[in-house]
C-alpha cells in the first residue's frame, strides 16, 4: 500500500526514504543544485555589487532577479507577471482601499480557478518537473506582494510610490517563487539607501547568520532521518495499517504530521530568510512550534503570509478582537482570502470552516467567562496560578483540535476521522482522558515558561 510513496534511499544503511512530500524532495534531493545555484548566484552577485554601487544595490537585485525569472521561465512568463503588475498599479494609484481588495482578489482568482488558471498557464511554453510549482508559486505570491503595495499606497499621504519601488520588490528573487510575503512597507524601508548606509554588517550579525544556517543544517539531517525511519506521512495513507495501531499511535503521528510540517515550514523559509539577512533586511520570522501553540490566534505555519492577513484583514477589520461581531466578520474575511490562496476545494473549505470556528469559539469562552459569577470567583476566590491550571485543562482541549483541525488538510481527511473517532469514542474514557492529562501537563510548562519570559522582560524594561 505504501510502495510507491518510499523510494531508494540510504543504500548503506539499507534503509529506503518516505518520498511522499514532494515539496521536501523537491527542496533537498530532486532540484536542490538548481535551488542552491540560484541562491548562491544571488549572494555572490549582490556582494559584488554591494562593494561598487551600495545604492543601486536594490536595482541591482531586480534586475538579477528578473534576470533569473525570464531564464528559468521565459519571456511569456515575465510578460504575464508584468501585465498583472501594470493593472494593480494603475488601481493602486486611485487609492481606494475597497478597489485595490477587488481588483487583487480578482487577480489572485484567476490563478487559483478554473478556467482561467489554464488559460494563463498555456502562455508559458516548455515543458521541465519544476513548471507548475514555480508558475504559480510565482504568480500567486507576486499578487500578494501587488496587493500589499497598493494598499500601501493608499496610506501614502503624499504622492504615489514608482511602478520602480513596486517591480523592485516583487523580483527580489529569494523571495519571488517560494515567499515568505515581506509586507511592501517592511521592504521598501529596509531596502532604502539610507538605512544600508548605516547597517553595516558587525561581526556579532554574521555570527547570528552563520548559527541560523547550522541550525537549519541540522533540522535539514534530523528530518532526514525521520524519513528514512519513522515514515510519519507515508503510514497515514494506509487505512488498514492505522486501525491496527493503538490509540497513542495514532495521536501520536497526527501529533507528529503537524510538527514535520512546522519543521518543514522553518527549514525552507529559514535557507530563504539567511540569504536575505545578508543583503540587510529582516524578514518574518519562522512560525511558532506547534507544540507551542494553545490558541488559535497564534497558529499559522507562513508567518510571512499570517503578517499580511493581519495588517490587512483581520487586525483591520477586527481592531482589538474584543468585539464578537467584528471578530466574527474578521475571521470570515480571513479565511476567505486563506481559501483562496490555497486554492478552492472541498479540503481547504473544510479546513477554513473549522479554524474559523476554532478561533471565534475561543473568543466566546473567554466572554462567557469575563462575566459574573466566573471573573468573580476568579479575582477574589483564586491564586494566579490556580487561575493558569484551570486555563490549562480548556487550552488542552484547544491544543488538540488545532491538531485534528489542521491535520486534514495537512495529511487526509479520512485519518483526521479516524484518529477523532478513536480518541472521542473508541478510546473513552482511558486514551481521551490520559491523552489530555500528558497534554495538559504539556501546556502547564509552556504557560510557565511564558510567565517566566513575561517577568525577564519586565524586569529588564525596568532596569532600562
Amino acid at each position: 500500500a505504501v510502495r510507491e510513496n518510499v523510494k531508494p534511499g540510504w543504500h548503506y544503511f539499507g534503509r529506503k526514504m518516505d518520498a511522499s512530500d514532494f515539496e521536501w524532495v523537491m527542496w533537498f534531493t530532486t532540484f536542490r543544485n538548481h535551488i542552491l545555484f540560484a541562491l548562491s548566484g544571488h549572494v555572490i552577485f549582490a556582494k559584488i555589487c554591494s562593494m561598487v554601487s551600495p545604492k543601486n544595490r536594490s536595482l541591482i537585485y531586480m534586475l538579477y532577479g528578473s534576470l533569473a525569472v525570464l531564464i528559468t521561465m521565459g519571456w511569456t512568463y515575465i510578460t504575464l507577471i508584468l501585465s498583472h503588475c501594470i493593472i494593480l498599479y494603475s488601481v493602486a494609484l486611485v487609492k481606494r482601499k475597497w478597489l485595490c481588495f477587488v481588483a487583487g482578489l480578482t487577480s489572485l482568482a484567476t490563478f487559483k480557478m478554473e478556467p482561467f488558471n489554464t488559460w494563463q498557464e498555456g502562455f508559458v511554453t516548455g515543458s521541465f518537473d519544476l513548471q507548475d510549482v514555480l508558475f504559480y508559486g510565482g504568480c500567486g505570491f507576486s499578487i500578494m506582494r501587488c496587493m500589499s503595495f497598493a494598499l500601501e499606497n493608499c496610506e501614502k499621504k503624499d504622492g504615489n510610490y514608482s511602478f520602480i519601488d513596486l517591480i523592485k520588490y516583487n523580483f527580489y528573487l529569494p523571495f519571488f517563487f517560494f515567499g515568505p510575503v515581506m509586507t511592501f512597507d517592511r521592504f521598501h524601508e529596509q531596502v532604502s539607501p539610507v538605512l544600508r548606509e548605516s547597517n553595516n554588517f558587525r561581526t556579532l550579525e554574521m555570527w547570528n547568520i552563520t548559527i541560523h544556517a547550522l541550525v537549519h543544517l541540522g533540522a535539514i539531517l534530523v528530518v532526514d532521518v525521520f524519513f528514512h525511519f519513522l515514515y510519519i506521512l507515508t503510514i497515514p495513507s494506509d487505512l488498514k495499517l492505522l486501525k491496527q495501531l493503538s490509540d497513542w499511535s495514532l495521536a501520536g503521528l497526527a501529533y507528529s504530521n503537524l510538527v514535520y510540517d512546522w519543521v518543514k515550514s522553518a527549514v525552507m523559509f529559514g535557507v530563504i530568510n539567511t540569504v536575505s539577512r545578508l543583503d540587510h533586511l529582516d524578514p518574518p520570522q519562522p512560525p511558532k512550534c506547534i507544540t507551542m501553540l494553545y490558541v488559535f490566534a497564534e497558529t499559522h505555519f507562513d508567518r510571512g503570509i499570517n503578517d499580511w492577513l493581519c495588517k490587512y484583514v483581520y487586525d483591520y477589520i477586527g481592531e482589538n478582537h474584543d468585539a464578537i461581531f467584528k471578530e466574527l466578520l474578521a475571521t470570515i474575511c480571513t479565511f476567505s482570502v486563506t481559501t483562496l490562496w490555497l486554492g478552492p476545494c472541498e479540503l481547504v473549505y473544510i479546513w477554513s470552516f473549522f479554524n474559523c470556528f476554532g478561533l471565534n469559539f475561543e473568543l466566546w469562552v473567554a466572554k462567557f467567562f469575563s462575566l459574573p459569577p466566573f471573573s468573580t470567583i476568579e479575582r477574589n476566590l483564586m491564586s494566579e496560578a490556580m487561575s493558569r491550571r484551570i486555563r490549562g485543562l480548556f487550552n488542552a482541549v484547544n491544543f488538540w483540535q488545532i491538531i485534528l483541525y489542521n491535520v486534514l488538510a495537512l495529511n487526509s481527511l479520512g485519518f483526521a476521522q479516524l484518529v477523532t473517532k478513536r480518541l472521542l469514542l473508541k478510546g473513552f474514557p482511558l486514551s481521551t482522558l490520559s491523552v489530555l492529562f500528558v497534554t495538559y501537563c504539556g501546556v502547564q510548562l509552556i504557560k510557565e515558561r511564558e510567565r517566566r519570559q513575561a517577568l525577564h522582560y519586565n524586569d529588564k524594561k525596568q532596569i532600562c
